[in-house]
């Protein structure tokens, strides 16, 4: 089912309110949208959820079914590999909005997908280096009726192998062996509070200022946070990969910390296309002593205007 562009709908809207003035006088705001049958999102796209801080319900679509290489560091999906849609209700529609990793021959079958069920895709780009085999990220954006959006985007995914199988939950992540982080370390060192997901430790540090799009406030479960993943690769190591989320005169300044600190910049680019202020985002990767690079990971936090240490949030 195609869903109507957002202006499209904002026309309609505008027009059924003066109709009711003409006929009846003033016409009070909108009521808020009935409550979504989450219940019913999670059937139609084929993972199950969570609601996330901020009234964002949010499905992870990891790529277990990739086995991709950084540098000879086999990445666990959820260090590198999280294909998400994040969900937010406002007053007058529903947002989706995440990135998808595919590989090459998925990139134009699973865009083809998205255009065709209106959606908007916002950027198309790298995360990483080196990668075997080769993985690119694919933002993207939709606004309507949240079961259209997760049907019509579990529609586009098929053009790609990601694991989706409705009614089906998601396979537990293993339970952790090998090495492991020792996160009390890891925790002090930044300042903030991770989450395990496995034996990958997540960070999620959200900026200080409110950002919207169209008038919408963005908050960071909807992937608008600065994100440091761990995952251990050996007795005292990480591999470490995310990105940070900075403001054009933060960006060099980021750039030149991490890089002192022997952390590479991946890549920088965008993910949204109208959102105020203008963020960046800059992807980075090391593999080194895990305190070492919590340190310089701290140090490029300190160049930016993040939020104060809450709880954190895997992204």
């Amino acid at each position: 089912m195609r869903i109507a562009p957002r202006r499209i709908s904002a026309i309609t809207c505008a027009l059924v309110a003066s109709i009711a003035t003409v006929i009846g006088g003033a016409v009070s705001a909108a009521p808020r949208l009935q409550e979504t049958d989450w219940a019913a999102v999670e059937e139609a796209l084929g993972r199950s959820g969570q609601m996330m801080p901020g009234d964002v319900f949010r499905i992870g679509m990891p790529r277990s079914d990739l086995h991709v290489s950084v540098e000879g560091v086999p990445l666990q999906a959820t260090f590198a590999l999280g294909s998400y849609a994040a969900f937010k209700q406002y007053d007058d529609d529903t947002m989706v909005m995440g990135d998808l990793v595919l590989l090459n021959q998925e990139v134009n079958g699973v865009m083809s997908g998205l255009v065709a069920n209106g959606f908007a895709v916002t950027a198309l780009h790298n995360h990483l280096n080196d990668m075997t085999p080769h993985v690119m990220y694919m933002h993207y954006e939709g606004h309507g009726d949240p079961l259209e959006l997760a049907t019509a985007l579990h529609d586009a995914l098929s053009a790609s192998a990601t694991p989706l199988s409705p009614a089906s939950p998601p396979a537990p992540v293993a339970p952790p062996s090998g090495p492991q982080l020792d996160t009390g370390v890891l925790d002090g060192i930044l300042g903030y509070t991770g989450r395990l997901n496995g034996s990958v430790e997540q960070f999620s540090v959200g900026r200080a200022e409110t950002i919207t799009e169209m008038g919408h406030q963005l908050v960071p479960a909807q992937g608008v946070a600065t994100a440091l993943n761990f995952e251990p690769t050996g007795s005292s190591t990480a591999a470490i990969t995310g990105d940070f989320v900075l403001r054009e005169s933060e960006v060099n300044a980021v750039a030149s910390t991490l890089r002192a600190s022997g952390i590479e910049v991946a890549a920088v680019h965008q993910h949204h296309l109208a959102e105020e202020p203008r963020l960046f985002y800059m992807h980075f990767w090391a593999n080194d002593d895990a305190a070492k690079l919590a340190s310089g990971l701290r140090a490029a936090l300190d160049q930016t205007a993040s939020a104060a240490p809450v709880a954190s949030l895997a992204r």
